[in-house]
Parts: C-alpha cells; structure tokens; sequence
C-alpha cells in the first residue's frame, strides 16, 4: 500500500470517529420526547440526558489531549471508541432515566479522549505534505455538518426503529471504525513522558465544568439565580486560577506557547463565536421547522441537508484553495461575515413562511461560511506545535468548540425567552447568532497576521513564529 494511500485511509477513520462525536451533540435530541414518554421522566429533567453529555465531554478534553500525549493518540482512539461505544449500548438499554444520564456522561468522557486523538492523528498524518489543506477540509466538513446529519438521522431511526437506535447506531459505527482503526492507524508512540500536572488538571476539569453547568442550568434556573451566578463566578475564578499555575509549573497540563501563536489564538477565540452560533441554530431552526411550519422529525432532518452539503463545499474550497493560496485570513473573515449574513437572513421567518424562500437561502449561506471557517480553523489548531503537544493543542480547540457550544445556547435562549412572542423569540436567537459571526469576522480580520508571498510551508513558519 502507497504511503499516500495510508494517508487517505487514515482520514476515513478518524473522520468518521469525529463524526460520532459530533453527531451525539444533535442527534439525542430528536429522540428526547420519545425517550421521555417512554421512560417516564419530567420535563425538568430531560435537559439532563444533553447536559450530562456535556459536562463530561467539555470539563475533561484538556485532560484527555494530555492523556493521549501521554500514552499515545492511537491507544487513545480506540480506547476512547471503545469506551464511547460500550456507553451508547448501556444507553440504548437504559430501563429507566438514572441510567440513561449515567450513559450520556460516561459517552462524554470517552469521547473527551476520542476527539482529540483524532484530531491529533491527523495533523501528525498529514503534517507538511500537500494534502494536508484537502485532508482538514474534510475534517472541517464533517465537525461543522455532522450536526445536521444527526438531526435526519435521529428523525429517521426514531421514527422507523426506536429512540433507543439514536444510542445503539454509534455501537454499530464504532465497531467499523475500530476494524478499519487497526489497520489504517500508525503505531502507537508515546510523544512525552512529562510528570502530570495534577494541579492544573484538577482547576481546569473543575472549572469548565462549573462553566458548563452555570451556562446549561440558566436556560431553566435564570441568570439571576444563586446556583447560575455561583457556579459561573466559581468557573472563572478557577479557570483564572489554572492559567496562573500554568505559567509558573515546569511541566504545564496547557504549555502558554500553544496560546502565545497568533494563528492559533485567533483560530482558538474564532471557534469559540463560530460554535457559539452554529449550534444555536441547530437547536432554534429545528424548533421552527417542526413547531412552527408542522413539519415531521424526519422532514426536519431532510431540510437541514442542504445545510451540511454546503458546509462540506465550503469547508473542502477553504482547505483544499483557499488557505493554501490566501493565508487563513481571507477565507475565515469572509466565511464568517458570509455566515452572519445567512443568520440575518433568517431573521425573515414567519409564521406562515415557505422552506424554500424563508429558510433555505439562510442556511446555504450559513453552511458556506461556517464550512469555510471550520475547514480553516481545524488545519491551524495543531499546526507548528512539536508532536508531544499535538494532543493537547487539538484538545484546546475542541473545548473551544464545545464551550462556545454551551455559551452560545444558553445566551441566545434566555434572549429568545424575553422577546415577546414565539416568532419574535426566533428572530432575536438569530439576531444573537448573527452578533457572534459578526464578532468571529472582526477578529479573525484584525488578529491574524497579514498573508505573505510564500509557499505554504514557509508561511505556516512565519505565522507560527509571529
């Protein structure tokens, strides 16, 4: 087999382990009113079955890029797909709603080993070679589409199946995955033996968990709670915490050089408002279409794919085109004001609003900037930093990923729950997804450094040392 060859096969699994990922962040929610009925749980605690996910997933991805640093990203992989896939199947199970919350946490957890790992495998694999642009558009296409692809397939498994297949399916995924895992994957190397920095690790798990949980719980507690308030000045003040033990501790959990590179401090802060909006309208759009227009869980998935074919185009123009030729600027401003401007446009809808006219040229706009701004991000998270902190820096960027997921929910809900009226409330969740674009353009057009007329080796240098 061509070494090329390898390469490619390399980007199928870890592709498609991403996109288990990202596909638990959407999929359970389609299942949820099933589920519900059928397991008999209140409505105060279905946000549980999404918030235990996140709270695993999003406090412990530093620590599981460190741990794949640590004992190697291969090891890592599959122990995570493993792990990932043994909690789908308890899921799937579940007799009652303590066990299905035990899954859901315990999917988080290994998926907070898994997506780093991926991550890292990939920037190691295709690192200085010409593929590396197409290679991270994929990756891009398929961390900022999946979403939508688990809104059509939970549709699609509820209804035809069970909600229990939303869990069961990623047991059936990861087993293909591990196959083609074995094979495909280089040998495991353990690329640092540095002592573990148990005092950041346990500030930084605390803190962004406290951070999540502050942000989940104010959708049904309010901001002016003494649990939202207390749980989020506790986040901060341990995340301030973590960042002045990091600067003075020999062997950092976060080395400050991976935050110091412009291009990846831009790349970092743009995921954070590019998530922030990008999850926000998987969630309002999905309760418009079915709430609003009446449409069925499956018709709702199938109206979310022409979202995920163009943030695939985007994502696969940005990697494979753009980057190479412009430097990441360009593509990540203009992806991004592109999105913001597909957000606006769907500040239109109505009550009585037709798909094609209302709905669908917002999101094809919106797909195109956010594949743009994923394609590009992705392939910087990693890039320049020495093979023992791959796993940590692709780590980084995925919790940027997933808090800014967090952030930008509980935001835009408790916006929409004040506007008055339901259309209203819509409008102003994608008013606010709009705002986070527009901010994710402005920094990404102030803060990364100006192209050059290099090669695409020489200018990665550049940006790394500027």
């Amino acid at each position: 087999m061509t070494v090329q060859r390898q390469r490619w096969r390399v980007l199928v699994v870890v592709a498609l382990a991403q996109l288990m990922v990202v596909l638990d962040a959407t999929i359970v929610n389609i299942a949820l009113p099933a589920a519900q009925a059928d397991l008999g749980f209140g409505d105060a605690d279905r946000q549980w079955v999404v918030t235990a996910y996140s709270l695993a997933f999003g406090s412990l991805l530093l620590a599981g890029g460190r741990l794949n640093d640590r004992f190697g990203a291969r090891t890592g992989f599959i122990v995570g797909l493993t792990g990932f896939a043994a909690a789908s199947a308890l899921g799937g199970w579940a007799p009652g709603f303590a066990v299905l919350v035990a899954a859901r946490a315990a999917q988080g957890v290994f998926a907070a080993l898994l997506a780093p790992a991926a991550l890292s495998l990939l920037s190691t694999t295709f690192r200085g070679n010409g593929d590396e642009g197409r290679a991270f558009g994929v990756y891009g296409a398929v961390a900022g589409g999946g979403g939508a692809i688990g809104l059509l397939l939970g549709g699609v498994l509820t209804d035809v199946l069970s909600w229990r297949w939303c869990l069961f399916v990623n047991v059936v995924l990861a087993a293909a995955v591990i196959a083609g895992a074995r094979t495909a994957l280089p040998a495991n190397v353990r690329t640092t033996a540095q002592r573990t920095d148990w005092w950041g690790t346990g500030l930084v798990v605390a803190g962004l968990f406290a951070l999540v949980l502050g942000f989940g719980r104010s959708e049904v507690l309010g901001w002016t709670s003494p649990e939202t308030l207390g749980s989020l000045a506790l986040g901060l003040g341990l995340l301030v915490a973590f960042g002045f033990v990091e600067v003075r501790t020999a062997t950092p959990l976060l080395p400050p050089s991976i935050l110091r590179s412009r291009t990846r401090g831009t790349s970092y802060l743009v995921m954070l408002l590019a998530a922030a909006g990008m999850f926000s309208m998987y969630l309002f759009l999905a309760y418009y279409l079915q709430r609003t227009l009446g449409f069925s869980p499956v018709l709702a998935g199938v109206a979310f794919l022409p979202m995920a074919v163009s943030v695939a185009v985007g994502s696969a123009a940005s990697g494979a085109a753009l980057v190479p030729r412009f430097g990441i600027r360009l593509p990540v401003t203009t992806g991004s004001a592109l999105a913001a401007a597909g957000f606006l446009y769907l500040t239109g809808i109505g009550a009585e609003a037709a798909y094609a006219s209302a709905v669908l040229p917002g999101l094809l706009m919106a797909g195109l900037g956010l594949g743009a701004v994923f394609g590009s991000t992705m392939g910087s998270a990693a890039a320049g930093v020495p093979p023992a902190q791959a796993g940590i820096a692709s780590a980084t960027v995925n919790t940027t990923q997933q808090i800014g997921g967090s952030v930008g929910i509980a935001l835009l809900t408790n916006l929409s729950l004040a506007a008055s009226g339901e259309i209203a409330g819509y409008h102003a969740a994608f008013w606010g997804a709009a705002a986070a674009l527009t901010a994710a353009a402005v920094v990404a057009g102030v803060l990364y450094p100006p192209p050059s007329r290099t090669t695409t080796a020489e200018r990665r240098y550049q940006e790394e040392k500027s």
